[in-house]
């Protein structure tokens, strides 16, 4: 199993941009030395004390000159509220500029600020995503190339730099929706990453089960991530890390809420997301998919999840919130990779 870790890079009262910008390019590096095989940043806007990551791209290419073997993943870039050609390009230059390294993680995104800041009717997403993506991937995979979309178009193109990863980058699709797409908009199948935290947990299985039955007996590739903190005892992990998980959980459920009395059908799902989001507890989620604990604890509570999800990679979110002192983190990270990582490859 591999082992990565997810950041969107929220920015609390009492921090700056810059020192938050900072931290994360600190913790990408240690995570590389540490031997994380991946890093994995959020997209997302209009929301400071939520994240300031508002291209992950950029960050990752920045990242690239610091590191020089982990991994560096969107999750993910927003398809839907941007032109395909320069993502295209902006994609291209970050896997150039890490040597290849470039994992992309694409998705629709569920908040209606996005949808709103950018202007785009969020009913628009799925059309969006779908011709994003095949015009992406048609562009890194052909030298001129042509596309006639209800949104995207171009006529004998040729997009350039091209990815270093041949035929482009690893392709992986966000599946947090109750039931996980089976099949990529260009007939394939893709790798995918969900999470429990958005997805509740009965019902995440459920569509696991959904996407791999649809592969026919393909191999299949999911990533999830979970809430992590390796701390000296169960107690001590909790008294770390409770005041910053459950500052994200009230954040995030603000994200998706309607704007006005404007409701989006085909996001019908999320309003459960919304209301277990608006209830959940600490202990809910240490019940459900948290590992808080000492490292013996949490190699047996990484088993123990491996076996109920039966993931491929194990992505750990060290700093919900943000509130966590950045010393601090490299600390659970370190606990993480040399004291539970090893046992549960």
């Amino acid at each position: 199993m591999r082992f990565g870790f997810f950041d969107q890079l929220p920015c609390p009262p009492g921090y700056s941009e810059q020192q938050r910008y900072q931290d994360i390019l600190a913790q990408i590096e240690l995570g590389d030395a540490l031997g994380f095989d991946a890093v994995w940043l959020g997209e997302l806007h209009f929301s400071r004390g939520f994240s300031i990551l508002a291209d992950p791209l950029m960050v990752l290419a920045a990242a690239a000159q610091r590191t020089s073997r982990i991994r560096l993943g969107t999750a993910v870039t927003l398809l839907p509220m941007h032109n395909p050609v320069k993502i295209a390009e902006e994609a291209a230059i970050a896997d150039i500029l890490s040597d290849g390294r470039l994992e992309f993680g694409v998705g629709r995104g569920t908040a209606p600020l996005h949808y709103a800041g950018y202007g785009i009717a969020q009913e628009e997403s799925r059309e969006r995503f779908d011709e994003a993506l095949d015009f992406i991937i048609g562009a890194w995979t052909h030298e001129s190339f042509s596309f006639e979309g209800k949104y995207f178009r171009a006529h004998e193109l040729s997009v350039v730099p091209r990815p270093v990863q041949s035929p482009h980058p690893p392709v992986r699709i966000a599946a947090n929706s109750p039931r996980p797409p089976s099949r990529s908009p260009r007939g394939g199948h893709f790798p995918i990453f969900a999470t429990p935290m958005i997805n509740p947990p009965d019902k995440l299985k459920v569509g696991l089960g959904v996407y791999r039955e649809g592969l026919g007996g393909a191999p299949s590739d999911t990533a999830l991530a979970f809430p992590v903190h390796v701390s000296s005892s169960r107690e001590q992990a909790r008294t770390e890390c409770e005041p910053g998980l459950m500052r994200f959980m009230r954040e995030a459920g603000e994200r998706l809420r309607p704007l006005g009395d404007h409701d989006v059908k085909s996001f019908e799902a999320f309003r459960q997301v919304l209301a277990r989001m608006d209830s959940v507890t600490f202990s809910d989620i240490d019940r459900e998919m948290g590992v808080f604990g000492d490292p013996e604890y949490c190699v047996e509570r990484v088993r123990e999840l491996r076996r109920e999800y039966d993931m491929d990679e194990f992505i750990c979110y060290f700093n919900q919130g943000g509130l966590m002192d950045p010393a601090l983190v490299g600390q659970t990270m370190t606990l993480f990779a040399k004291e539970v990582m090893p046992h549960c490859r």
